[in-house]
């Protein structure tokens, strides 16, 4: 019995379709609906080319990914390759790392489903929205990992269809030199106040993590490998259409967003969607948006208890966390990884009982740098792959090898930088910090505990 349960892995239950929508999902976050107002107001026109910048260097990272997970099917997610290239130490690092970045970020988001409720009921407490949100995504996760395809593909369609109707509706202003509070929708709002760096390079520079949050995620469908049916085929065409949903979705909407509204007129306080769809004159424009970005929040903690509970699974498989974590249900879900991230996303309702105004800043600093953290990782891993002989056989392989991979990883180090130089992220520098240096010391204790 104890050899059939360790033979057990996890399901291939995602579907092709899934594996295209989780990738989508995963390049669309919260960030791009709600933080990029703030965005626009630091960096101004100079934001379009910075999600050109950043998401060219995700594209290479998601290359990197794909070429570790094709290389060897019998490895099912990154972290088993940075244990095969890198050592036990950097796979308790990343997989802790990677834990504490989807935790941090589903506090986030569950912190902000919370928000966008009490828009429509405001005499309800923040607290009630997160827990109800964990209790019905936690039981639809347990069922099995085809229900989690399907609500990702729903949460995804709504943020693809709530872009193209602002690209659309965008680009039927700017047609028709559609004025709207004393200006005129048009390309030429791009330069005609202030220039495209109108904040200078300070501006341009200081955007990048918030950009890079809006990025959060984009790596997950690295995660799916081990659930998808075919592999093989499915992540390729996921990430090959990577840069075309950037140059859509994130370059196409601020393009569009700051044409038909010149930067300095944007409100930083509120969704740019908002605003362009209130142009439009449509009355339920505001309402229209938050839901779209309640789903969107939704769909970060529905990713967020996929990827914990997988990431438990493997680290608890390796020996690297508790054997309990590697446990599969009948269904081949990893319940008992599920169950104590929930626990653990749960802490966030408390949060908002006591801090509900400053817990959105702290935590999604902490996710930004953590996800950064794991992004170089996998890069080093690949770089040593690459010095591999088993590369030599590799047929998907990420292009501009080697400088592409170092330039990568200098752009990454470049953005924790001007984190630890942003007073509004300093804290989170900070708390991470001390996150990552208890990691090293509970290396260190675990590999103390296994020896005994």
């Amino acid at each position: 019995m104890e050899k059939q349960e360790n033979e057990r892995e996890l399901s291939r239950g995602l579907t092709s379709r899934h594996v295209q929508m989780i990738a989508i999902g995963g390049a669309i976050g919260t960030g791009l609906f709600l933080g990029s107002g703030e965005a626009i107001h630091s960096a101004g026109p100079a934001l379009i080319l910075a999600y050109a910048i950043t998401g060219f260097f995700a594209y290479l990272m998601m290359r990197a990914v794909g070429e570790l997970l094709l290389s060897n099917p019998k490895l099912r997610s990154f972290i088993d390759f940075v244990r095969v290239y890198l050592g036990d130490r950097w796979e308790f690092a990343i997989g802790w790392a990677y834990w504490l970045s989807w935790a941090s970020l589903a506090m986030a988001d569950l912190t902000a489903t919370g928000i966008y409720m009490r828009y429509w009921f405001p005499q309800l407490p923040q607290w009630v929205t997160p827990l109800i949100v964990v209790a019905i995504l936690v039981l639809a996760n347990l069922i099995n990992v085809g229900l989690f395809g399907e609500f990702e593909s729903g949460f995804a369609s709504i943020k693809i269809f709530a872009i193209l109707a602002l690209i659309v509706g965008g680009l039927w202003m700017i047609a028709t030199g559609f004025q709207t509070h004393g200006t005129t929708a048009s390309f030429a709002n791009l330069v005609s106040h202030g220039g495209f760096f109108a904040t200078g390079v300070s501006g341009f520079i200081m955007a990048f993590p918030m950009v890079i949050f809006a990025f959060t995620g984009i790596e997950m469908v690295g995660l799916t490998a081990g659930e998808t049916k075919n592999p093989q085929v499915d992540l390729p065409k996921a990430i090959h259409a990577v840069p075309v949903r950037i140059a859509l979705f994130y370059v196409g909407s601020m393009i569009i967003i700051m044409s038909v509204f010149p930067w300095n007129q944007l409100n930083p306080h509120q969704s740019p969607f908002v605003q362009v769809f209130a142009g439009l004159g449509l009355p339920a424009a505001a309402d229209f948006v938050n839901f779209v970005v309640l789903t969107s929040a939704m769909s970060a903690a529905n990713s967020a208890i996929f990827s914990t509970s997988r990431t438990l699974y493997i680290l608890g498989k390796n020996k690297q966390a508790p054997k309990a974590f590697s446990k599969l249900s009948k269904q081949d879900v990893p319940v008992n990884g599920m169950l104590a991230s929930a626990a653990i996303f749960l802490a966030v309702v408390v949060l908002n009982y006591y801090f509900p105004s400053k817990v959105f800043v702290l935590i999604t600093g902490v996710a930004t740098m953590s996800f950064i953290f794991v992004w170089i990782i996998i890069m080093f891993a690949h770089i040593k792959y690459r010095r591999s002989a088993e590369s030599a056989q590799s047929t998907y392989k990420m292009p501009w090898f080697p400088m592409g991979s170092y330039a990568t990883i200098l752009f990454f180090l470049a953005v924790l930088v001007v984190m630890v130089f942003n007073k509004a992220t300093q804290l989170s520098v900070i708390a991470t910090v001390i996150y990552f240096l208890l990691m090293l010391v509970g290396y260190t204790v675990w590999q103390k505990k296994k020896a005994k």
